[in-house]
């Protein structure tokens, strides 16, 4: 099931959780700005992960910031989180605005090509509590997305475009798995925010 369409705010799972999509919610002119900016000012790092015991740190670059120092483990390692940069602060409240929910921290993820992506995963460490909300927004280059029911293996997938958004809650992380893939045909980076709101802070 593809759904390439844009300002459609209908559940896109058919069951057993809520994800609704926004479409482009910033002009092309303020994605591009806010995308250069947080290339050049956020405090990227390559993300690590133990795996089997075994240390790994991948291409892709990460960096976690909120309201506190949140502490955040996955994949058996920790983050401390950075205070707000300006520009995270606007993006931030923005994401409230049109969700109707509030967050208190936010994971980024650098994709400086195709040739990264994300395996199958839920995001449902205990410090976001359960069925959580959280907001994805998306800068930079238009990538796949797909979702995966643990039990009956249905997939819904859609194109995430420059500057869009899209909110999971509900039992989403409970019931459904999501990655992005990794494709050749995408050479720019593209910026994922995913705005949480950590339930021990």
């Amino acid at each position: 099931m593809d759904l390439f369409s844009g300002n459609d705010t209908t559940n896109l799972l058919p069951q057993d959780g809520t994800v609704l999509y926004y479409g482009a919610v910033l002009s092309q002119a303020d994605a591009q700005r806010y995308l250069e900016t947080l290339l050049e000012t956020i405090e990227w790092r390559n993300d690590e992960a133990v795996i089997f015991g075994k240390h790994f740190i991948t291409k892709r670059k990460v960096a976690w910031y909120g309201n506190s120092a949140y502490s955040y483990t996955y994949s058996n390692t920790t983050k401390q989180a950075l205070p707000w940069t300006k520009e995270l602060a606007e993006l931030k409240r923005l994401a409230e605005e049109i969700t109707g929910r509030t967050y208190n921290s936010c994971l980024l993820n650098l994709y400086h090509t195709g040739d990264e992506g994300m395996a199958w995963h839920s995001d449902d460490e205990k410090a976001l509590g359960k069925n959580t909300s959280i907001a994805s927004l998306s800068l930079g280059a238009e990538r796949k997305f797909a979702f995966k029911h643990k039990e009956t293996k249905q997939v819904v997938s859609l194109l995430l475009e420059h500057g869009s958004l899209l909110l999971m809650e509900d039992e989403t992380q409970s019931n459904w798995l999501h990655r992005l893939p990794k494709t050749t045909k995408v050479t720019r980076p593209r910026v994922n925010l995913t705005f949480r709101t950590m339930v021990n802070g």
